[in-house]
């Protein structure tokens, strides 16, 4: 059973690299004026950065149910992608998916700084992820005023009150598998500041190029630039995170950076 299992992914790794991009990728994700939340956003943010940094093509469709038609995720099961005949959701089968196909940023690196980079991505995705469902399903204030009215928008009522008890309980339930649903809201900050210090310092490590491994983007800088970028720019009544990012200067210009280069906006 096990080799069956091993040749069938052999087959498909296969068919991957063998089919060229299509034209017609598109990118599944909630309403952003209206629907999506701050967990969602950052992943799809950091989804788009990285398909942007390598220079792939795809279109935005948003949908009311996104979440629901998405195959599955380990943390938000957003965005989720359509390639030809393959379906990916989340930041890192997205990446593993572009890497079959050998159009990957990153592949300069030689496997050491791959390891490297990637132990800063898992920090970066698990670290920011946990912070920012703990303040949209933890923080009452936040959660009555801005998760809750967003994530029941799309439904009648008394469907958006059945969505939005289903949506909190399966986020609260992710937060106790993490450890993170006892924490206090200064353990968060605490945890979010000391990822902003290790980001901080390893950007600082080539002052004179703009991205976190020289002058050439990979997957860290992708994935650090949703979450960092969303979080200073997603208005709450808690805006706890945000006034932590804002202390790491090179983190906030680096954000910039991003922005103007590959989004083409400007302030």
């Amino acid at each position: 059973m096990q080799t069956s299992q091993y040749l069938n992914q052999l087959h498909t790794a296969d068919k991957l690299a063998e089919e060229p991009w299509p034209e017609d990728a598109t990118l599944y994700q909630p309403y952003e004026a209206e629907q999506i939340l701050l967990p969602e956003n950052a992943s799809c943010l950091a989804v788009k950065a990285y398909l942007k940094m390598c220079n792939l093509p795809f279109s935005v469709r948003s949908c009311a149910n996104a979440e629901h038609m998405s195959p599955g995720g380990r943390m938000t099961k957003l965005p989720f992608i359509r390639a030809g005949a393959f379906i990916f959701a989340e930041f890192e089968p997205i990446v593993n998916f572009v890497e079959q196909k050998d159009m990957a940023i990153g592949s300069w690196q030689d496997e050491d700084e791959k390891a490297d980079m990637r132990t800063y991505v898992s920090l970066v995705e698990n670290i920011f992820t946990m912070a920012e469902m703990y303040v949209s399903f933890k923080n009452e204030r936040v959660y009555k005023e801005v998760t809750a009215p967003r994530n029941g928008v799309v439904f009648p009522w008394p469907l958006n009150l059945m969505q939005n008890y289903s949506k909190r309980r399966n986020a609260l339930r992710l937060l106790k598998v993490y450890q993170w649903h006892d924490l206090e809201i200064d353990d968060v900050i605490e945890k979010v500041a000391k990822c902003c210090e290790t980001l901080e310092y390893k950007l600082k490590e080539s002052p004179e190029t703009p991205f976190f491994y020289g002058d050439q983007p990979c997957e860290l800088d992708a994935i650090a630039f949703g979450h960092l970028f969303s979080i200073l720019t997603t208005n709450l009544p808690n805006m706890a995170l945000a006034q932590t990012v804002q202390q790491f200067k090179h983190l906030v210009e680096f954000c910039r950076f991003i922005d103007e280069k590959y989004f083409q906006r400007s302030n």
